[in-house]
């Protein structure tokens, strides 16, 4: 059985999408550069991996996806003036996007699915063991799951996804899992995935979220995985080898994550996500907080 035990220090963004379901926002913005309060949502995925010790982040990106990059690059003019300004506060918060990680991008060029993005990233992360975040999920910086998912692979090698549980009518969403329990509380192992399955034909009620820790061996099975739903390429039926057969890379474990997750593709829970962040930031949830609540009772 292959096990990897390097520590992990590089983290995958597949960034690659059109955002159609924000069109017409997205139609020369990257969806990933949509505002939450006052920061790009790409921001807060950044954030999530460098928390969790994972310094070295490789962006999959695609065509019309140029200021993702230039986000988290440096711009000296608008800092020259800032400076000038005396303006400290403005000046420290455009420069800690560009401070936050070592950052490497690569275009998926043809859209294949999500597992052949994963697939784009195989020479920059070589034989380590990697995360992968997707950047439509968002996850409360209280509520750690990288980190701790980082330790599940390091204890136990293979690859390591994070599940949530969700209502059954909603099943048909996502990725699902099969499981079986283990000693450690909130740990899953994964016998078997299927994507976006009918209720009827669902394994469980958990439902596979957009962090995943991978072993190396992901990249063989992905070079072999045919295209499924959707005639893409998906790293849920490369996933699902491995868990069928360990000896291609090591068991397959789950998270299960029981906190604060926004979708950030879904325009509900885009504009929930920002409320809820507003309400709770220092500088603005109080008086925020107030109008709110003078909104909704005028509104009932």
């Amino acid at each position: 059985m292959t096990q990897s035990r390097t520590r992990i220090s590089k983290a995958v963004i597949p960034a690659a999408g059109l955002g159609t379901r924000f069109l017409p926002a997205t139609k020369a913005t990257p969806k990933e550069m949509l505002p939450v309060v006052d920061k790009p949502a790409i921001q807060y995925v950044v954030e999530e991996a460098v928390t969790a010790g994972l310094s070295d982040v490789l962006m999959i990106t695609g065509r019309n996806k140029r200021p993702l990059e230039d986000h988290f690059d440096r711009n000296y003019e608008l800092e020259e003036a800032l400076t000038r300004k005396g303006d400290e506060t403005r000046l420290a918060r455009v420069q800690e996007s560009s401070d936050l990680a070592t950052m490497h991008y690569v275009r998926q060029g043809d859209p294949r699915g999500l597992g052949h993005a994963v697939l784009c990233a195989a020479p920059h992360v070589g034989d380590q063991p990697f995360a992968v975040l997707l950047g439509d999920d968002l996850i409360d910086a209280r509520d750690p799951l990288l980190a701790r998912m980082v330790e599940v692979q390091e204890q136990h090698g293979g690859s390591v996804i994070a599940l949530m549980e969700v209502d059954p009518a909603q099943i048909h969403l996502y990725g699902c899992a099969a499981v079986k329990p283990t000693l450690d509380e909130g740990v899953v192992q994964v016998t078997g995935l299927v994507e976006k399955p009918d209720r009827a034909d669902a394994p469980s009620s958990y439902a596979v979220i957009g962090r995943y820790v991978l072993d190396p061996a992901v990249f063989d099975v992905l070079r072999r995985t045919e295209p499924g739903r959707g005639g893409e390429i998906q790293l849920t039926d490369a996933l699902q080898a491995l868990a069928a057969d360990p000896d291609l890379g090591g068991p397959v474990h789950g998270v299960v994550f029981k906190g604060r997750r926004y979708d950030t593709g879904d325009r509900g829970d885009y504009l929930r996500a920002i409320v809820r962040l507003a309400c709770e930031r220092e500088d603005l949830g109080p008086e925020f907080r107030e109008w709110l609540r003078s909104y909704v009772t005028e509104e009932m």
